[in-house]
């Protein structure tokens, strides 16, 4: 008589480790969930219900005195032709200058500072790391103070252009455009027709061409302090996985420096490049604290954002439907622009043309 010995199933086996790992792993982010959940998506659910809604703040916006309005709120700020409009059209005309100068400049900035102390001749790397990054652990309600001190009308900015003959302005209460200040400079002081008569969200195209006014600039400014130190480390991990060989084979190939960097450096900093546009393209669209602690919208609204006028529309006028659909109009705002930088980044192959280049032709190696 034979006993017959039975062995489990590999399948089955590895089956049910399987499920013993993903069950372990639920069991590890259920608490994540759960806070998320209650203090992240509840909220978030709960606005968007509100910018449907005539909720006056007032109760809970679940209770059965609030009606549903559908897109009133939205079409109030977009195409209601009156203040709630002009101060939404004005207030993206403000961050679209924003975000349009400070991402590109940050950026530079950034990769510069990056390449800068990532040489292995600098002497005391660590400290010139330390220093660039530190603006970007301070707080923003401090940075934002020391910077009123230091472009007040009689700041340390405008001292030091007293030094060079120049007489500098009253930064956080100038609210000319920098654009029609230069053109006002060339002796043109009004456009033409047919961008004066020509109104987007209650703004006239003269006026989004105005550039920012003096007080943002600032702002912009500041901005590309705080924030380059932070980028800066992003690239200097990255130009560190940077291998050595295909830089030593254009030089041997005799390209120099720049070449080098342009050609074989930078491409491989896509990755990190998409990073940090996108992260400087949110952020950018989202500022709020600087407008807050700073100037408050002013001068003449040249410095509102729409994080702020959704605050202001909410908290300060009780317009809370408003200041739900000014932000969710944000949030949406803020996803078409990253896909758009998500497609110009995009990795491409290479064109026929230039593969044509690299092959071989009649045999030749």
């Amino acid at each position: 008589m034979t006993a017959t010995v039975t062995t489990p199933r590999a399948g089955s086996r590895n089956t049910g480790i399987r499920r013993g790992e993903a069950a372990a792993g639920w069991v590890f982010v259920l608490p994540v969930i759960l806070i998320l959940g209650l203090f992240l998506l509840i909220p978030v659910l709960m606005a968007l219900w509100v910018s449907f809604s005539d909720w006056a703040g007032r109760g809970s916006p679940l209770s059965g005195t609030v009606n549903f309005v559908g897109l009133e709120n939205y079409a109030a700020v977009t195409t209601g032709g009156g203040l709630a409009e002009r101060d939404f059209g004005i207030s993206l005309r403000n961050i679209a200058w924003y975000v349009l100068l400070v991402v590109p400049l940050q950026t530079a900035l950034s990769l510069f500072l990056a390449v800068l102390v990532n040489r292995a001749v600098l002497r005391g790397r660590g400290f010139f790391r330390t220093a660039f990054y530190f603006p970007s652990v301070t707080s923003s309600v401090a940075i934002t103070i020391l910077w009123l001190f230091l472009f007040s009308q009689t700041g340390v900015v405008n001292a030091v252009l007293a030094w060079i003959g120049i007489t500098g302005p009253n930064w956080f209460q100038e609210p000319s455009g920098i654009v029609h200040n230069a053109l006002a400079g060339l002796g043109i002081t009004s456009g033409p027709e047919a961008l004066t008569q020509t109104d987007v969200l209650g703004v006239s195209l003269w006026e989004w061409l105005a550039g920012p006014s003096v007080a943002l600039s600032a702002f912009i400014l500041m901005a590309v302090f705080t924030t380059s130190g932070t980028f800066m480390l992003l690239f200097i991990a990255a130009l560190q996985n940077v291998g050595g060989e295909l830089g030593e084979a254009g030089m041997m190939d005799g390209a120099n420096g720049w070449q080098r960097f342009w050609h074989i450096t930078l491409p491989q900093l896509r990755p990190t490049i998409f990073t940090v546009v996108t992260l400087g393209v949110i952020g950018g669209w989202q500022v709020f604290d600087q407008i807050y602690t700073g100037t408050e919208g002013g001068p003449a609204k040249t410095t509102v954002t729409p994080a702020y006028l959704s605050y202001e529309a909410a908290f300060t006028r009780q317009e809370w439907g408003e200041g739900s659909a000014i932000a969710f109009l944000l949030f949406l705002i803020i996803i078409f622009f990253t896909l758009i930088q998500r497609w110009v980044l995009r990795e491409r192959g290479v064109s026929k043309r230039r593969a044509a280049r690299y092959e071989v032709k009649g045999g030749r190696s």
